[in-house]
């Protein structure tokens, strides 16, 4: 299938992309490239072929929730630049 220029022209204009003339000529060739495989693609049979989202089966691998010390406060602030009592001190940012 054969992409023309001003098909080309207003994919870019609903991409907002500004293309020169010769960048319009690259895509026109890429694209029409790209839907002639896509053409060769849809020859394929695949009646007996189960649609799947994945090639090979795929499954979580969940670790075991253990509960675990954390830091004291001192420890979590001990390498504060800037701290008050005890809580990090950073630059405001909404006024």
């Amino acid at each position: 299938m054969k992409i023309s220029l001003k098909e080309v022209s207003h994919i870019a204009h609903l991409a907002r992309l500004h293309l020169t003339d010769e960048e319009m000529e690259k895509f026109s060739h890429q694209l029409s490239n790209i839907l002639s495989y896509m053409e060769k693609l849809n020859e394929l049979d695949t009646s007996n072929i189960e649609p799947t989202s994945h090639v090979i089966p795929i499954k979580n691998v969940f670790r075991e929730d253990k509960v675990s010390p954390c830091l004291s406060t001192q420890d979590a602030l001990r390498n504060a630049p800037d701290r008050v009592d005890n809580f990090f001190r950073v630059p405001r940012i909404i006024e």
